[in-house]
């Protein structure tokens, strides 16, 4: 049976902008290979309501799972949340259960839970929170759409609150060859390694060291004596 799917939406014209690097998508891809879930495809939108509503609707509809990045702070920019309950035609309000936790939350800190903190409340009808042992701001799951913040070390947290909950497959193997060949000597033995290993997948990353070309040769896949296999050829056909 294949693996759950998985996509990703990063939201926020700070990654767009160059001006903030986005480091969610590599934590988010390593954790579900994992937990064998398969990453297919990840998009970055502005923080735009046509544009996040149209991006949530095509993931959702293509795949089994998506994870959102961004855009559900306290600040008026921070427009996700109303807009992934737009995607699903779904009421959004301030709600009880995620009031109380950051009441609870700015009264042990003497902050004030003003009107700008209680958007960070605002969760669609019929989603289930996401629990945030950081800054305990929750995230919410609509569907089949798991909201999360940007701020890393959050979205770290929240991915870990999520994935037990989730259902997944055979976990992602890979393996590593390095060949100090450039891409064009080996690029026939990979094509037919690939055409033999149709299971796996089987990338080629160039490289440059010391004015010398060399590729870095890596295969993945969920069965381990398939991967196995297939590096064991590689090696012996460019004779390492």
């Amino acid at each position: 049976m294949a693996n759950p799917t998985a996509a990703m939406l990063v939201i926020g014209d700070e990654i767009l902008s160059g001006r903030t690097r986005d480091s969610n998508m590599f934590y988010l891809a390593g954790e579900l290979a994992k937990h064998g879930i398969d990453l297919c495809e990840v998009r970055v939108v502005s923080d735009d309501a046509t544009a996040i509503q149209a991006a949530v609707k095509a993931l959702s509809d293509g795949f089994d799972h998506v994870f959102t990045s961004g855009g559900i702070g306290p600040t008026h920019d921070d427009i996700t949340a109303e807009n992934i309950a737009a995607a699903f035609d779904t009421p959004i309000s301030v709600r009880d259960d995620a009031r109380a936790l950051l009441a609870a939350h700015y009264k042990t800190t003497g902050a004030v839970l003003n009107e700008a903190r209680l958007r960070m409340a605002r969760i669609p009808d019929g989603a289930t929170l996401i629990d945030n042992p950081v800054s305990v701001a929750p995230g919410f799951t609509l569907g089949n759409v798991h909201v999360m913040a940007g701020v890393p070390a959050v979205f770290e947290t929240m991915v870990a609150s999520v994935l037990p909950t989730l259902t997944g497959g055979a976990p992602l193997l890979s393996q590593s060859l390095r060949i100090m060949r450039g891409e064009g000597e080996i690029a026939d033995t990979l094509s037919q390694l690939a055409a033999d290993y149709p299971d796996l997948s089987i990338g080629c990353y160039p490289f440059q060291k010391d004015g010398v070309f060399g590729a870095s040769v890596v295969v993945r896949g969920v069965e381990g004596a398939q991967v196995d296999a297939a590096v064991t050829r590689l090696a012996r056909e460019v004779e390492l």
